[in-house]
């Protein structure tokens, strides 16, 4: 049974496609107004150990490698100059890259995670139960 939780989403998905398409993503994450200072204030010059920390997060997430050692949301929570509204250009340019990237069934994969990603992250950071609009 473990051995079947272990396969990966999709069998044709690789880590050269990841590496791929974290790397084209991030690219466009760098040149993108709005989210770019806000990633070059916390990366700085450490984008290289951050692509590679995001490709062991992809590779768990899509092969279920487990090799992904981290947290996330408090990653996340800590970024407070981070707004709902950057979610909406995170996945945008995310499902831009997935659908350049990768072949039309595997980028619907990648994007269906990334949203389920987005959303978890957004709520955790931002809803309230009981506060106001």
């Amino acid at each position: 049974m473990e051995n079947l939780l272990r396969q990966p989403v999709h069998p044709d998905i690789d880590e050269a496609m990841i590496h791929t398409l974290v790397h084209a993503f991030y690219d466009r994450v760098r040149d993108d107004a709005d989210l770019g200072p806000i990633f070059d204030r916390v990366i700085g010059d450490g984008w290289d150990p951050h692509l590679e920390k995001m490709c062991d997060f992809w590779s768990s997430v899509m092969l279920r490698t487990g090799r992904y050692k981290g947290n996330p949301m408090l990653m996340h929570m800590r970024q407070k100059a981070i707004r709902p509204q950057h979610f909406v250009r995170w996945l945008d340019l995310f499902r831009q890259t997935a659908r350049d990237r990768t072949p039309a069934p595997i980028a619907e994969l990648f994007i269906d995670r990334a949203e389920t990603i987005a959303r978890s992250l957004e709520m955790g950071m931002f809803y309230r139960p009981g506060a106001g609009p």
